[in-house]
């Protein structure tokens, strides 16, 4: 009902935005932590009384405004190039790429406290974020006709919730009141992933 013609074009353009915001920004932020422990300079985050929540907010605040611009622009592009309106409330789908943007901002929080080069958190962060996104994210097919641990993967993936707000915001005009629990689940991953990365982030290097 909502793509009457079949164009191909109104179910790719709402997925690339939950593809690239979760790879640029949990890229950016896991290297931006890996590269101060490879130049040295978490020396300074050691001998200062800063605790690992403050420093980790302070790292992740300026990728998430820059996660937020992206979509932005992804925003204009797919109405100016491919035609694309935002059906449904582009409020609340700001709403949830704001918590989506801080989500995968956690990711990449997460992912550099296991990694002490950039080259690996580039290569450990494009797998363990391309990976699920493609394959059980709803992207190719969708996650209710997945089984076994591959079911489990998408239902606990917040690309999943994120990719289904992007879809009904852009194409099927869905009512606020229907992306509500998208909104619930990706409030829900940011304090875990966030402690996650406190609990995996040493004071001091042994």
């Amino acid at each position: 009902m909502y793509n009457p013609t079949f164009e191909s074009i109104y179910s790719i353009v709402p997925d690339v935005p939950a593809l690239l915001l979760i790879l640029l920004p949990a890229i950016l932020m896991a290297i931006s932590i890996v590269r101060e422990k490879e130049l040295g300079s978490m020396i300074n985050f050691y001998v200062t009384p800063t605790g690992r929540l403050e420093y980790l907010i302070g790292k992740q605040l300026p990728y998430i405004a820059i996660g937020m611009i992206n979509f932005l622009i992804l925003a204009m592009i797919a109405l100016v190039v491919f035609g694309v309106t935002i059906k449904g409330s582009f409020l609340v789908l700001a709403l949830c790429t704001l918590l989506y943007v801080t989500a995968t901002t956690g990711i990449g929080m997460a992912i550099s406290t296991i990694t002490t080069t950039q080259v690996a958190a580039v290569f450990v962060t494009a797998i363990l974020t391309i990976q699920p996104t493609i394959q059980f994210a709803g992207l190719l097919q969708p996650v209710s006709t997945l089984e076994g641990s591959a079911r489990v993967i998408g239902a606990i993936w917040p690309t999943t919730y994120y990719m289904h707000s992007s879809l009904g915001a852009y194409t099927k005009g869905l009512n606020p009141a229907l992306m509500v629990a998208d909104l619930a689940f990706l409030a829900c991953c940011i304090p875990v992933l966030l402690a996650a990365s406190t609990i995996g982030l040493r004071k001091q290097e042994t």
